[in-house]
């Protein structure tokens, strides 16, 4: 009995064409949308680290002085939250997955030095100015107010003339 109902569908399938694909020799054709995994144009990094910072899974590191980035592909979860905050759009996420591998893989991308901004040097401090120069704002309100200075020059005189009667 359990014959008689399977070889209906045996039947069909010897006609028809095989739903598998022959995926080693010929290349899979992802959908759209389908996320792969995240990969780096690492001339256009600039070490930010926004995307360190923003990974919740933690699978991103950034080091800023040797200006090397790693991802842990085991631990990445391909939901693209870095690509989205990543400011100069280095990061992309890539249709396909990466070959799997017994073995826990960290891929690690060096900036070439040519790419690599130098450190940034403390700014010298700007030379001190004489102390003979005058102000130019204090030079403007002696020059505007002489009625200021007459009256206190006129005040001395009188004190000295009352204090001599």
């Amino acid at each position: 009995m359990g014959i008689m109902t399977f070889r209906n569908t045996m039947l069909a399938n010897l006609f028809k064409k095989p739903v598998t694909t022959k995926y080693p020799a010929e290349p899979i054709d992802y959908p759209e949308g389908s996320r792969g995994h995240i990969e780096i144009e690492i001339e256009k990094c600039i070490s930010c680290s926004l995307c360190a910072k923003n990974c919740p899974s933690g699978a991103i590191r950034v080091d800023r002085k040797e200006g090397s980035w790693e991802i842990d592909r085991m631990d990445c979860v391909q939901c693209a939250y870095c690509t989205l905050k990543c400011p100069t759009k280095c990061l992309h996420i890539v249709p396909g997955y990466t070959t799997p591998d017994g073995t826990k893989q960290t891929d690690r991308f060096v900036r070439p030095p040519e790419t690599m901004k130098p450190a940034a040097k403390p700014a010298a401090k700007p030379a001190a100015k004489p102390a003979t120069a005058a102000k130019p704002g204090a030079a403007k309100s002696a020059a505007e107010k002489p009625e200021a200075a007459k009256p206190a020059a006129a005040a001395k005189p009188e004190t000295a003339a009352k204090e001599n009667q």
